[in-house]
């Protein structure tokens, strides 16, 4: 524990980054004044026994609340609305972007069942070209018949189902080699 202290002692910049990987720096230690989007602002985080916690900007209070903390992903919700992020160190914002250049390098794309369910019908076999939002199978769920497009263009590698499968969440269905 000691460690960490140190570490973060010698830290001076962190990072928020949400769902959509906007991020949100923000300087330790964390002061009265925070820069968003390059506009500074007054705000003040206190407690009460009315309200809890809150953050009191431009003379309004704001409840916040930490919903979940696990590691360093955190969401909380302020003044009702959920809001979900990671705080991240400089070093490990670089190994992010490392992982998403890496992840985005690939040439194939697996396309996943959205939800569980039972494969109506396919509508593409290997070897066929396909273009980015053209249906490649319907998906029956909860009664209700889903069409499954394809994300990118391409060229279908591989077909993992046929009609009447049961097929399971994230489960792989088809694999397209990108053009």
């Amino acid at each position: 524990m000691a460690m960490a202290k140190t570490l973060l002692q010698k830290i001076n910049k962190l990072y928020a980054v949400n769902a959509k990987k906007k991020k949100y720096s923000f300087s330790l230690p964390l002061e009265d004044r925070i820069k968003v989007d390059k506009k500074e602002f007054d705000i003040k985080l206190k407690e009460d026994d009315k309200l809890g916690t809150y953050i009191l900007w431009k003379n309004r209070k704001y409840p916040v609340e930490v919903v979940f903390k696990r590691q360093n992903k955190y969401e909380i919700l302020l003044n009702g609305v959920s809001y979900t992020f990671t705080i991240e160190t400089p070093t490990s914002m670089k190994r992010l972007r490392f992982i998403s250049r890496k992840k985005g390098s690939s040439d194939k794309e697996v396309i996943k069942a959205p939800m569980p369910g039972k494969i109506i019908d396919v509508l593409v076999q290997e070897d066929a070209e396909i273009r980015k939002g053209e249906p490649i199978l319907i998906l029956e769920a909860m009664k209700m018949q889903n069409e499954i497009q394809s994300t990118v263009a391409g060229k279908i590698t591989a077909v993992h189902v046929k009609a009447n499968d049961s097929v399971m969440k994230d489960e792989i269905l088809i694999e397209i080699k990108k053009k």
